[in-house]
This record gives C-alpha cells, structure tokens and sequence, in this order.
C-alpha cells in the first residue's frame, strides 16, 4: 500500500497547467540549446579541420560538436539558480496549495502568484538556492543513516545487493530537497532554514514508510524515462545526421538530453506529487523527534549549518499583495 494516490498526481498536474507548459518551454528552450550550440561547435570544428583534409573535417566536427555540448552545459550549470528559483520552487508552491485545498486569488495568473510565494519565503535565488545546496549535503548523510537501517535487516545475500540499495537511496531521497520546499510552503514557516531542518527530520523519523512510497515512485520514474530515452533515440539520430561532418556518436547524447528535458517537464512533475501526498500524510500532525534531530546533527555539518543559519536569519519584507 501507498500513502498516495496516482489519480491524485495526475489531477495536480492537470490543475497545474500552466506550470506544466512554463517546464515545457523551459526545457525544450535547454534541448533546443544543447543542438545548436552542438551543431555551431561542429560546423566551426568542420570548418578548421578542413586544412587538414577530409580525414581532418571530421575529426574537427566531432572535437567542435563535444566543445559546443560542453559549453551549453557549463552555462545552464551556472543558471541552475534561477531555474529552481522560477521554475521548480513556484511549481511546487503551487502544488501544495492546491493539496490544501488554498485557492489561488481570483484575477492573478499561478506563475504569478507562485512567484510572490516564493520571494515571500525565500527572499531572493541566492538565499533559496543557498538553502537547497545545504540540503543536498545533508541527502549524503540520511542515505547514509538510512542504508544503515537497512543493513540490519533479515536480508539474504545483503551483501551482494548493497550496491543497489545504495542506488535506491540515491533515487529514493532525491526528491528529499523539493519536498523541504514544499513544508516550507505548506507551514507558511517566516524562517526557511528552520523549516528546511524540520522537514529533514520528518523525512528522516518517518524512513520506513516515504521509502516503501519511494519505491513505487522510483520504479515509476525508471520505467517512463528508459521508455522516452528508447523513444527519443530516432529523432536524435537524424538531428545528429544533419550535423556537418555527420557526427551520428552524438545521437546518443541528443537522445539523453531530450529524454532528460521530457523527464524534468512531466515526469518529474508527477513523481514529486506522490511524494508530496506520501510526505503531507505520513508526517500529519508530527513534530520533529529530537534524537533523529541529535542523529543528523552528528551525522551532517551541513545539517547543523542549516541550525546556524536558522538562528542567524532575519527575515525580509514581503512583497506587496503576498500573504505571509
């Protein structure tokens, strides 16, 4: 059994449209990036290695084809701020709202509305992006507490099937960092890095259950991203054929980056509205246990530089026509 439901998730997301295309644009816009700037890098290469030949043309296609790739995803890699900033912090906003039955205000769009939520919990992308870094340092720790959970279990052949219970865990608290958000959102908490600490300690008590709700989640996500990666090869093949210089190695490539902007466009949309169910029901009416609070202190420094920072923050005002 789950603590959430499927109908439910695709009801959000149904509900959540407009954010669905905004992902849609957004990610198809880093596709759309990742080929030209690989097509340009190739068609330069070709150029240069004309002076050496034809053998000469190819190698510099495929050489300008990598160093095109390369610099698309060192750029995005530097903007990753802003698009947790407008694009995942405000869907997710969203999202909980709409499990707690919140109406968006009549007359304001849900882009809109998500973004004064947003600066009116975090402030700026720097202080959210700050916060979200942090928690991932401190995934690192709960999957190690976690994996030891699980080491003491009455598993045959434990041993050999630690490699993939690692996996799993890496899957499995993934989402750990949108879901802080979301019990940011939900709690209307003034001080975000005291609910990043809360909503880790929540996850962390309730292990056993959000990794059975983990589990169906992953096996879901897995399932749909080998199948649009499989999907996704045909029409990677040509675009890479079309490339001067023919570099069809890059087909595989394109194939990963389509599939990855399909899979951070809806499927990701939908395995965070399982988890956010799984997250909301499990945790209801719970307050953080302060052993699993002492557990990650000693575990993570991160964690106990989220405690720092929590008694250190002061919050800024809100935006006009937001609600705190």
């Amino acid at each position: 059994m789950t603590d959430f439901g499927f109908s439910t998730a695709l009801s959000l997301m149904r509900r959540t449209a407009p954010f669905i295309m905004f992902r849609l644009v957004v990610y198809a816009g880093i596709a759309l990036a990742y080929v030209l700037a690989t097509g340009v890098g190739a068609g330069v290469g070709y150029g240069i290695g004309a002076f050496w030949g034809p053998e000469g043309r190819m190698a510099g296609s495929g050489y300008g084809a990598l160093v095109g790739f390369g610099l698309t995803a060192a750029a995005l890699y530097l903007l990753r701020e802003y698009t947790l900033y407008l694009v995942k912090a405000g869907h997710i906003a969203v999202m909980v709202e709409l499990l707690h039955g919140r109406a968006i205000p009549n007359g304001q769009s849900q882009i809109a509305y998500a973004r004064g939520m947003v600066a009116d919990r975090f402030g700026t992308a720097n202080v959210l992006f700050g916060i979200d870094q942090l928690v991932k340092g401190v995934i690192g720790a709960v999957t190690g507490l976690l994996q030891g959970l699980l080491s003491v279990l009455p598993i045959p052949g434990a041993a050999q099937v630690m490699g993939m219970v690692r996996g799993y865990l890496k899957v499995a608290v993934g989402l750990l960092d949108e879901v802080m958000l979301a019990h940011c959102f939900a709690t209307r908490v003034e001080n975000p890095f005291l609910g990043a600490r809360t909503a880790l300690v929540l996850y962390a008590q309730n292990a056993r259950p959000m990794l059975v709700n983990a589990a169906w989640v992953t096996a879901c996500v897995w399932g749909l991203s080998v199948m649009v990666f499989m999907l996704m090869l045909v029409p990677a093949g040509v675009v890479a054929w079309m490339l001067p210089g023919h570099v069809t190695a890059a087909g595989v490539g394109f194939a990963l980056v389509f599939a990855w902007a399909i899979k951070a466009a809806l499927i990701e949309p939908f395995a965070l509205a399982c988890m956010l169910q799984a997250y909301f029901n499990v945790t209801s009416g719970q307050t953080p246990d302060p052993v699993w609070t002492e557990r990650l202190d000693q575990a993570s420094d991160k964690f106990t530089d989220l405690g720092q920072r929590a008694t250190a923050w002061i919050r800024p005002h809100a935006p006009q026509g937001v609600s705190a």
